[in-house]
């Protein structure tokens, strides 16, 4: 097999670099399509090949998890941006991203895997899902514009992840769309994926942004039209399941699941094991965290009633993922905007990335989606929703987890449960199982968001009084005041516990937490006893923090609460520093907001710079330094090292306060 390129260039030699291996090198896999059925109307991929592309039109596909289906070709195609860490997270030498088959790849003009000679080999595909959205179910969505190429294996890592074209054109799942994307939501797509990974929130990833100058897409308006080169170790979401229990599939959904278990999550031994030692229905943190491995596939764990086969710890992996996930989600303040069931991953991945904002001012119940009119999907409901979406799962694989041992049995894989009376325990084990599972969900929630919150108010240790008196009080604080929840963070961090000795020097210092309107701007009516009381009210909350730091940190001989505290208010100035080292390390300076998303989109779109992406793409990959013009990242150049050359205005404008116009904004789920 080779790689087959539309301009019919030979494919780049195979060579590998100490940074990373070529595109072709790069080794490529297609263990989806071979585990899976296909569309029966193109069961080889030489039947969905020789079809006109054109004549492959939108249709309901059933039986199949997915249709073979190869990428629009497109005309002069420009490679707007690459993400050196997506690069090197690949397996791919940055320096491939400047030949001329990555390029086209990029734009989905070169086959990987494909004899054109023999008509065989590896070939692209389009996943077949549905989906409830804004709780409705919605039938067959599907990969209506994304098209798969190949999964890829780092050979460094040996990490393989999916490798998918977003507006790659029409496939049968397109519905009434047209298979294309807008450059404005593909530029949003892009950065916002890499900024989440570079937060440490589980995300899918974008390889690369490329412009298709000849295409034009009517949205509300008419737009250019872009495709981005995105991966993921795997692009299953709780719709694929949700389609197949609508249409009682029971074998596909069987050997679905199977196949996550096994090829995804890499063998059912990998699944988590009961919570022993504890209540399962009221487990505690500490056992939630960290929940024994290694059970075999075909044991069962608890008593009777409640055991657990492999399908309930599946389904219990899945629900820990998204648990994490969601509970990072919060901590930064992130809203994805549209989580539907088509859009929430069975890997715990954050996707789909559609009306998703940050939050400026905190308020939770803002929504980033303005079509989200009961604000289903509002930043205070994303916990609850998500766990709407794994009972959705739930229903889906039920009868596999009420089976308990019979799940092997030979009559119950091939006919399932036919009267009520044998139905009955099935359906009581499937309700225990799941609602343990939610008191599960909800502990590593609540374990992982304390522990991140914690974090980011640089606490070492967390004490049970820390939820109540600094992570509520202090959400309560900013909602009042409607402060800006990522600056209040990052600006908290600059702060030494010695700037807070006294009453007058914390009301002087809680000042910095308030946008420069709210002391300056008539628009705000803010009275002057207002203002002293929105300052006193912060400065409260910085003495109990104040306390918090010094029993955390000043612990040294001498130092804490019983110790000198007059000349560095209570922590040893080194330890203080550490604190705000760590605290600079997980509050990020940058983050892209809809006003900052909004400029970069005008400006690449509408004004034709290119350089300006680059400076918010290196941004977003080193979210957290003070400043970025004249470092020396690792990534700049391949290799390592290298002086970045940013902006540094641009910078300072970018980190500051919002302004008023760009705060809160919202968007349509068009792209």
């Amino acid at each position: 097999m080779g790689d087959t390129a539309a301009n019919g260039s030979s494919p780049s030699p195979h060579r590998q670099t100490t940074q990373g291996t070529t595109l072709a090198a790069l080794p490529k896999s297609w263990h989806f399509t071979a585990s899976l059925p296909a569309d029966p109307m193109f069961p080889t991929p030489a039947d969905s090949h020789k079809t006109p592309r054109d004549e492959i039109l939108a249709r309901q596909v059933r039986g199949a998890l997915f249709t073979w289906v190869r990428p629009e070709q497109q005309k002069d195609p420009e490679l707007l941006a690459v993400s050196p860490a997506a690069m090197r997270d690949l397996g791919l030498a940055l320096s491939e991203a400047a030949t001329g088959g990555f390029r086209q790849t990029a734009a989905g003009n070169r086959l990987h895997g494909w004899d054109e000679e023999s008509g065989s080999g590896g070939y692209p595909w389009a996943q077949c899902y549905g989906g409830f959205q804004f709780g409705d179910w919605a039938g067959q969505l599907g990969d209506g514009r994304a098209i798969s190429l190949f999964e890829a294996t780092n050979p460094t890592t040996n990490v393989r992840n999916e490798v998918q074209l977003k507006g790659a054109g029409m496939t049968p799942y397109s519905r009434f769309a047209d298979g294309k994307a807008v450059l404005r939501s593909s530029i949003r797509e892009f950065v916002v994926s890499e900024y989440l990974h570079a937060l440490g929130i589980p995300t899918t990833r974008a390889l690369a942004l490329t412009l298709l100058p000849h295409s034009r897409v009517r949205r509300e308006t008419v737009e250019p039209g872009a495709i981005v080169v995105r991966f993921a170790q795997t692009w299953l979401r709780f719709g694929t399941f949700d389609l197949l229990r609508a249409r009682g599939d029971r074998p596909l959904l069987r050997r679905l699941a199977t196949y996550v278990a096994e090829d995804v999550f890499g063998g059912w031994d990998r699944l988590p094991a009961r919570l022993e030692g504890t209540d399962v229905a009221k487990p505690s943190e500490a056992a939630a965290a960290s929940p024994g491995r290694g059970v075999p596939a075909n044991e069962l764990q608890g008593p009777a009633g409640s055991e657990e086969n492999r399908f309930a710890r599946l389904f219990r992996e899945i629900v820990r993922r998204n648990a994490l996930t969601v509970a990072k989600w919060q901590a930064y303040g992130f809203m994805n905007g549209v989580l539907n069931t088509d859009n929430t991953s069975v890997f715990g991945l954050s996707m789909d990335y559609g009306p998703f904002a940050f939050m400026d001012n905190f308020d939770p119940t803002y929504t980033p989606n303005h079509d989200d009119h009961f604000l289903r999907y509002s930043y205070r409901n994303q916990p609850t929703i998500i766990w709407w979406n794994l009972v959705r799962l739930a229903e889906a694989l039920g009868e596999l987890l009420g089976a308990g041992g019979d799940v092997d049995d030979a009559t119950f894989v091939a006919e399932g449960v036919k009267d009520d009376a044998a139905a009955a325990p099935l359906v009581a084990r499937a309700e225990k199982l799941i609602d343990q599972a939610g008191e599960e969900y909800k502990t590593v929630f609540l374990g992982e968001y304390k522990r991140l919150m914690a974090a980011r108010l640089g606490l070492r240790t967390q004490r049970p009084s820390d939820f109540d008196d600094l992570f509520s009080s202090l959400l309560d604080t900013l909602e009042a005041l409607e402060l800006d929840f990522n600056l209040f963070f990052r600006r908290l961090s600059t702060l030494r516990v010695a700037d807070l000795a006294t009453p007058a020097d914390r009301e002087t210092h809680a000042a910095r937490f308030f946008y420069a309107d709210y002391f300056t701007s008539p628009s705000t009516s803010h009275t002057a006893d207002e203002q002293l009381a929105a300052r006193r009210r912060v400065a409260d909350w910085l003495d109990r923090w104040r306390d918090r730091v010094i029993a955390d940190w000043g612990t040294l001989e001498g130092w804490g609460s019983a110790g000198p505290e007059s000349a560095h208010g209570g922590v040893p100035p080194e330890r203080d520093a550490e604190r705000i080292a760590g605290m600079k390390a997980v509050n990020p300076n940058f983050v892209p907001r809809g006003w900052v998303l909004d400029e970069l989109i005008r400006r690449v779109e509408k004004d034709g710079e290119r350089d300006v992406l680059r400076r918010v793409v290196h941004m977003a990959l080193h979210p957290f330094e003070d400043v970025w013009t004249g470092q020396t990242p690792d990534d700049t150049k391949e290799g390592g090292g290298g002086v970045y050359q940013g902006d540094a205005d641009e910078e300072v404008g970018w980190t500051t306060d919002v302004p008023r116009k760009g705060r809160a904004m919202q968007c349509s789920c068009s792209s």
